[in-house]
């Protein structure tokens, strides 16, 4: 059964950082391509961030690039998200992801999804 679980989220005035952390169990990790999506209260979920199995790879949602940094530790099962510079708009749940294929934006496209953490930036 996979299993993963996200934490890090919390309250943080605007300007401040977090780091999100998700551990995954049930998989082969290191084959897995991650991501991470947002979803804000009344909005879709969107894409925020996904990195390739080795981690030599990564691909960002124009709205957080230079400001978010998506890496992953294969030996921990582990993919973390740092955010630095947040503001208000970043308030939302916090959802990672595993792909069996390529990079991808795509929500549908990822086949193992974690509950979320919320993350509350205060203005």
């Amino acid at each position: 059964q996979v299993q993963q679980e996200e934490s890090g989220g919390g309250l943080v005035p605007g300007g401040g950082s977090l780091r999100l952390s998700c551990a995954a169990s049930g998989l082969t990790f290191s084959t897995y391509t991650m991501g991470w999506f947002r979803q804000a209260p009344g909005k879709e979920r969107r894409f925020v961030a996904t990195i390739s199995w080795s981690g030599g790879s990564t691909y960002y949602a124009d709205s957080v690039k230079g400001r978010f940094t998506i890496s992953r530790d294969n030996a921990k099962n582990t993919v973390y998200l740092q955010m630095n510079s947040l503001s208000p708009e970043d308030t939302a749940v916090y959802f990672c992801a595993a792909a069996r294929g390529v990079l991808t934006r795509t929500g549908v496209e990822y086949d193992y999804w974690g509950q979320g953490t919320q993350v509350t930036v205060s203005s």
